[in-house]
Parts: C-alpha cells; sequence; structure tokens
C-alpha cells in the first residue's frame, strides 16, 4: 500500500511530465483542447499544437473568434496582440496558464 506522500509525489512528477512535452507552463491536456477548439473554427481540420494560425488561413474574424471563445470557456481575457503574437495553440494555451495564474 502506498502512503498519501507517495501518491502526492508520484502526482506532482505526473503534472510536471505533462507540462514539460507541452510548451512551458501549458499542460498538454490544455494543449490539446486549444488545438481542438482551434480545429473547429478551421473547418474542423486537425491542427497540431505548433500549427502557425495564419497559415492555417486564420484572419482576424477567426482570430476574433477563438479569443471570445477563451473568454467564455476559461474565463481568460486575451488580448488581440497577444493572441496573434503567440500565433500557436500551444502558446495561447500558455497564456491562458498565465492568465489564470492572475485571478
Amino acid at each position: 500500500m502506498e502512503s498519501s506522500s507517495q501518491v502526492h509525489e508520484r502526482a506532482g512528477q505526473d503534472e510536471a511530465a505533462e507540462r514539460q512535452a507541452g510548451s512551458p507552463g501549458a499542460p498538454v491536456s490544455l494543449v490539446r483542447e486549444i488545438s481542438q477548439m482551434w480545429g473547429e473554427h478551421f473547418s474542423g481540420h486537425e491542427v497540431g499544437a505548433d500549427d502557425d494560425f495564419f497559415a492555417l488561413g486564420g484572419n482576424s474574424l477567426t482570430g476574433i473568434k477563438i479569443i471570445e471563445q477563451v473568454v467564455r470557456d476559461y474565463g481568460v481575457q486575451l488580448s488581440v496582440r497577444d493572441f496573434y503574437l503567440a500565433q500557436t495553440p500551444a502558446r495561447v494555451a500558455e497564456l491562458i496558464e498565465k492568465g489564470r495564474a492572475r485571478t
């Protein structure tokens, strides 16, 4: 039987491993969610964590829709400038994590 400290330590390691596998500061699960969200806005195409918003055909209307969905789903307001500079689901997920940490 494992002690609670061993279980807690392992859970922390799992979370750290998940963060390391994705972008720094963003769990892999969040990166996946953001990639899927982008896919919905790009006619259901599969979007990878490092796919570029503009290379996918992103425009200002699509950007605004994604930003609005981030506010609804995650309670984090991204500036248009920050969103466009981020350019990838992984980096947007990182911005969401930073926004969550501020609240």
